[in-house]
């Protein structure tokens, strides 16, 4: 094999081909809303890590369980770099008319780029919150929430943070 290139090998790689069945794709017995996402700080330094929180309720007339999926995009990188990358998820079971205030940690190495080495750059990323994949073209009953943050200071490698 010569080609080692995942481009149109993995979900996370096909560019505008949708999969049918995309990761976390699932239905629910009930209905979810997802709120007041909040990244903190907005800026951050180069090896710093990132606080998420999110408002999930249950809005239908069921108790149920939702699977919480948090997304991280690159704006712009000096490599090649999926659409989106998986960083953290939940299950998270709420009582019918219930809601619960999340938090997650996204970790400086989570956003490090590949290039002769694992490397961290500074720019613009989008973060997604919700019950799938973003921009998902599935049916599912689901949303999915986004905010931007910046990082700041000169590129390094992941090992000097």
């Amino acid at each position: 094999m010569e080609n080692y290139t995942m481009e149109g090998r993995t979900y996370r790689y096909y560019g505008q081909e949708a999969p049918l069945y995309p990761f976390g794709y699932g239905l629910s017995y009930t209905t979810f809303r997802y709120r007041d996402l909040v990244l903190s700080p907005p800026v951050l330094p180069i090896c710093a890590n990132l606080s998420v929180s999110v408002v999930l309720e249950n809005t239908g007339p069921r108790d149920s369980e939702e699977v919480v999926q948090l997304y991280l995009r690159w704006e712009q990188s000096s490599v090649p770099v999926p659409r989106w990358q998986l960083v953290a998820f939940r299950r998270v079971a709420l009582l019918a008319g219930q809601e619960n205030k999340l938090f997650f940690q996204v970790q400086a190495e989570q956003r490090a780029v590949w290039g002769q080495d694992w490397r961290l750059e500074p720019g613009t990323f989008t973060l997604f919150a919700g019950g799938q994949q973003p921009d998902q073209k599935t049916r599912a009953p689901s949303e999915v929430l986004s905010a931007q943050f910046s990082v700041t200071g000169p590129a390094r490698p992941l090992g000097e943070c």
